[in-house]
């Protein structure tokens, strides 16, 4: 058995702990929260022991792998401490808001030759596998996405020294496929702006960002994102070449061609999959399974942060020149 441990308790945790519950070759045996009511609960309900320190909890029990999801701010040196008693790593996403830091984890990873993934789970949908395949070989021109939806719940999301902003913290998701399906980022234009709730308490972020960006293939595109008071929340991705066009909306994929438009719905649970195969990667040394591994994830938090410095200053940003 596959000995897991989570630091975190709230709502990305709890989709994780029934993944982990339900795998036939995983132990959910540890849950660590700052608040000990909810780890206490979220023990209770799957049997698990429950801490509010992870040290303690990596100290007493006898991990194989830990799944970290706790806000971008509070990772401290979670990794690492991690990662130095050989114990393999699903972080969330994003990895961090300091690209510094978050490559120091990854160098530390490394070293330790253990296995790390991220929360890039939307890498997991079937239809995100029959586009990576679709697209193979072709020449992507343009690249266009957007994603609207509300305030979430966490009460430090709308700190940007804590959450870093929508694109950062939530529309990363977006971004990533952007990275994964079309490639590498090599420069970046962005502008952003808090209209709607500019006077809403505890909001800081802006509540529209518009990122212009041109790919390593010399594609262009752009995402546009907003927490818009709207009915339903929204999001797309487009990618277009010489005769054909691919669009992602949720779980379906479309592809049209010339005279030809090929529609396939999308089926299974991407969370239940993402878990599923980073305990099988853990139980077999298969790194192969891990769709969205550490490293590739730390070049998604590199466009959204350079995404903001561009916001900030008005000026675009050369990916491949940042430190």
């Amino acid at each position: 058995m596959v000995r897991v441990g989570v630091v975190g308790a709230g709502i990305i945790a709890s989709e994780h702990f029934k993944h982990i519950h339900d795998h036939q070759e995983a132990e959910l045996v540890a849950i660590c929260d700052i608040a000990a009511k909810n780890a206490e609960q979220a023990a209770k309900t799957y049997g698990a022991a429950a801490y509010t320190d992870y040290r303690l909890m990596l100290e007493n029990e006898n991990l194989d792998a830990l799944f970290i999801c706790v806000p971008p701010f509070a990772h401290g040196s979670m990794e690492e401490e991690a990662a130095g008693r050989g114990i393999h790593l699903l972080v969330e996403k994003p990895l961090g808001l300091n690209l510094d830091e978050v490559r120091r984890k990854a160098e530390v990873i490394r070293e330790a030759g253990i296995l790390a993934g991220s929360g890039y789970c939307l890498r997991y949908l079937e239809s995100v596998r029959q586009a990576k395949t679709y697209l193979t070989g072709k020449d992507i021109a343009m690249v266009r996405a957007y994603r609207f939806g509300g305030v979430p719940p966490m009460p430090w999301w709308g700190d940007p020294a804590k959450s870093g902003g929508q694109l950062v913290e939530q529309t990363t998701h977006n971004v990533d496929l952007m990275i994964y399906l079309a490639g590498g980022v090599r420069k970046i234009s962005a502008d952003s702006a808090r209209l709607l709730f500019k006077d809403s308490s505890g909001i800081e972020i802006p509540d529209v960002t518009s990122v212009n960006m041109v790919f390593e293939s010399g594609a262009v595109g752009h995402i546009d994102t907003g927490f818009i008071p709207q009915p339903d929340d929204r999001s797309s991705l487009e990618i277009m070449g010489r005769g054909f066009r691919l669009t992602l909306e949720g779980a379906s994929l479309t592809i049209a061609e010339e005279g030809k438009t090929t529609t396939y719905l999308g089926k299974g649970d991407f969370y239940r999959q993402q878990d599923h195969a980073f305990i099988d990667a853990v139980k077999t040394g298969n790194a192969e399974l891990i769709l969205a591994p550490y490293d590739e994830a730390i070049k998604t938090l590199e466009v959204t942060l350079a995404a903001n410095d561009s916001a900030a200053s008005g000026l675009p940003v050369a990916i491949n020149k940042r430190v």
